[in-house]
């Protein structure tokens, strides 16, 4: 689909939606569509149902992390119209409390999609009738994708051949990590006189 069809498109969305459909945009040719979180079901069935629409498939549901913004994250849905050979992206915006409605009334396929949001980034969607982790082990703490998630995370599972079970340990760094002068190679670090030194100045 053209550009121009998807921002007609777009138009028809956001003006059969007032409160709900925010605004859209229309970039690489793709169609995003800014949605209200409390209306995020209206626009669900309205993307479905509209004759003019039949997004009958849903692709995936993700967040992207601000985590400088008041409201961090975006909720991503992706969605397919097999009728218009198109797709659609919407996007909501939340924080770490905002309650996102579920989807998956109106597409079941949302289930998995939506614990995997909660898991990786912590957002809460509500009426989810199953709503545990998904990709993270059973007690893990915290949600990877978070921008201020540390890279080393908080906690190590190793298996133990003497105990014969799996421990979990708090991460410990088993290397200091080195201080780097960033001299050229062959400029002469300003080190103290090391043992065996006072032999490059000595005259032959």
């Amino acid at each position: 689909m053209d550009d121009g069809r998807l921002e007609a498109l777009g138009q028809t969305i956001v003006s059969a939606l007032p409160g709900a459909a925010l605004e859209h945009v229309v970039a690489f040719n793709q169609l995003t569509v800014v949605v209200e979180a409390a209306r995020i079901v209206d626009v669900a069935k309205f993307l479905r149902d509209d004759p003019n629409c039949r997004f009958v498939n849903i692709t995936d549901i993700t967040a992207v992390d601000y985590p400088a913004r008041e409201k961090r994250f975006d909720v991503i849905y992706n969605f397919l119209s097999p009728t218009l050979n198109t797709r659609i992206r919407l996007k909501v915006h939340a924080d770490e409390t905002t309650q996102v409605p579920s989807i998956i009334d109106v597409f079941p396929g949302a289930d998995w999609f939506e614990r995997e949001a909660y898991d990786l980034y912590g957002v809460i969607f509500i009426g989810h009738p199953d709503m545990r982790r998904l990709l993270t082990d059973y007690g893990f703490e915290g949600h990877p994708l978070r921008k201020d998630f540390p890279l080393t995370g908080f906690v190590e599972v190793r298996y133990d051949d003497q105990e014969k079970r799996v421990l979990y340990e708090p991460v410990r760094l088993n290397q200091e990590f080195r201080k780097f002068d960033f001299l050229w190679p062959w400029e002469g670090a300003d080190y103290p006189v090391l043992p065996g030194d006072e032999k490059a100045g000595a005259k032959s």
